[in-house]
């Protein structure tokens, strides 16, 4: 008698464990769902229904090296199963090992083209891939399969807002516009897609970008935050700001607050000239590395303005390195170093430099905001500060060539 025989005992056996795990995969159960689908293996070694399964569980469970094992062995009995190709990629994908994770998409649509969730990830992993290697032909293949992906769920926001991002990152920025549209259409998320289609369609923009923006942005990048930024960009706004104040804002100080301080790159900068360093970031992953240098006395997880308006510290200096890109209105911050810095105490910061004749501050087509000068100079006499020097010179270097900045150094009147 065959174990593949329904009057077989360890294959009823079997079937029962299988369909035990099914529902309990089906109610998140997933260690109970783990268990069932194991037993059923040890009587029925190597059934694929069975592995393909299992590798889903595993997946949910955080094990991808498991999850392909399973998904492999499928796949040497049926070269063309769609669920063990999905389950391949999506592990490999986790694993890092994205070329191989895109082979197993681009295969499962090849057989399959109207697989959603796997169009999906072929798309989501080329645009992982494009960023892993800097291509921009990889970004015109997610496009095209964002494109593909939408004729079949044309009602979908958050796949009209990523290839709106990649549209975006093209510099296809009318198409980009469209598509941030459609998300908006269909019940995307409202401040980060108007957000996106004001840098996109040049229609002004929120006076800040949303904080969830914010927070993913430095918290996805800060592993990689100094070597692109020092390496990559040949950034050293940092270094550029902070050196004039041996003569600007003498030491000792009693206390200096690092205003977005992210990974501490200002911290060795100003550590030996304060009694107290006191950093602020709304990013908790650039906090744990800034902390990680010990030279903080405190640090402070907060959006800026709110930690401004509610401190009850009070400062020599308040500096801001390369920060404000990601603040449109400056005023509440204004405002808010205003309250904290003590009667002489400076206020020094870095924008990226607008166009010139421009008069205010504008969402840039790269997510970033621009200030102008005179922008500048109408806050600082608003809120009683003094102008001692602003300085317009690069602040960083990218693919269109280098950025300029301004370089602002304020005073707080002694009275």
């Amino acid at each position: 008698m065959s174990v593949m025989d329904p009057q077989n005992e360890p294959f009823e056996r079997a079937k029962q464990d299988f369909f035990a795990g099914l529902d309990a995969l089906k109610a998140q159960r997933l260690p109970e769902a783990e268990q069932h689908f194991c037993n059923a293996l040890e009587l029925v070694p190597g059934r694929p229904s069975v592995l393909v399964n299992r590798a889903a569980v595993l997946l949910l469970l955080g094990r991808p090296d498991e999850a392909l094992a399973d998904a492999d062995a499928v796949l040497l009995q049926a070269p063309d199963d769609v669920d063990a190709l999905f389950h391949r990629g999506t592990a490999l994908g986790r694993l890092g090992r994205l070329p191989a994770a895109l082979a197993a998409f681009e295969r499962l649509v090849a057989i399959d083209p109207r697989h959603v969730e796997g169009r999906r990830r072929h798309a989501q992993t080329t645009v992982a891939l494009a960023g892993q290697a800097g291509s921009g032909g990889r970004l015109a293949d997610a496009a095209d399969a964002y494109r593909v992906l939408l004729q079949l769920q044309p009602e979908s926001a958050a796949d009209w807002s990523a290839y709106g991002t990649v549209l975006r990152e093209l510099r296809r920025p009318q198409e980009a516009a469209e598509a941030f549209r459609a998300a908006l259409r269909h019940g995307g998320d409202d401040p980060l897609d108007r957000f996106y289609l004001a840098a996109t369609a040049g229609t002004g923009g929120p006076a800040a970008p949303p904080r969830q923006y914010v927070r993913a942005l430095f918290d996805d990048y800060a592993d990689d935050f100094e070597g692109h930024l020092l390496g990559q960009l040949g950034y050293a706004a940092h270094v550029e700001l902070t050196e004039p104040l041996a003569v600007i804002a003498p030491v000792p100080r009693r206390a200096t607050l690092d205003l977005g301080c992210g990974t501490g790159l200002c911290g060795p900068l100003l550590r030996a000239g304060t009694s107290r360093l006191v950093g602020v970031d709304l990013s908790p992953r650039m906090l744990e590395k800034a902390r990680s240098l010990q030279l903080y006395d405190a640090l402070a997880e907060a959006d800026l303005v709110e930690h401004l308006g509610s401190t009850s510290e009070r400062f020599d200096l308040v500096v801001a390195a390369d920060v404000f890109i990601y603040v449109g209105d400056l005023d509440p911050v204004f405002a808010g170093v205003r309250r904290v810095l003590h009667a002489g105490g400076v206020f020094c910061f870095s924008v990226e430099a607008a166009d010139a004749g421009e008069e205010g501050f504008r969402l840039l087509p790269s997510l970033r905001y621009a200030h102008s000068q005179a922008y500048v100079r109408r806050l600082a006499a608003a809120h009683g500060l003094e102008v001692l020097a602003l300085r317009q010179r690069p602040i960083r270097r990218e693919q269109a060539g280098v950025i300029d900045g301004v370089y602002v150094y304020l005073r707080r009147a002694s009275a």
